[in-house]
């Protein structure tokens, strides 16, 4: 197998970052929950469905192997 990217590298960091600030938008989302309909728990909900997202694909994006596309010459 390849060794990875840096690109990907970085790419696996945000999206563990991405997966940290979904987890702490959920706990955020979960203390504010009242059991009423709040514009602030939905804000927060949403943002865990976006940080999820996120960190799903970066996740696989990092840990795709990409193929060299240098023409290599003899």
């Amino acid at each position: 197998m390849k060794e990875r990217k840096n690109i990907q590298k970085v790419l696996m960091g945000i999206a563990v970052i991405s997966y940290i600030a979904a987890i702490a938008c959920a706990m955020v989302a979960a203390y504010l929950s009242d059991g009423t309909a709040n514009p602030e728990v939905a804000s927060y909900m949403a943002s865990v469905v976006f940080f999820a997202g996120t960190g799903i694909v970066l996740h696989v994006i990092s840990s795709t192997n990409l193929p060299g596309f240098k023409v290599e010459r003899e």
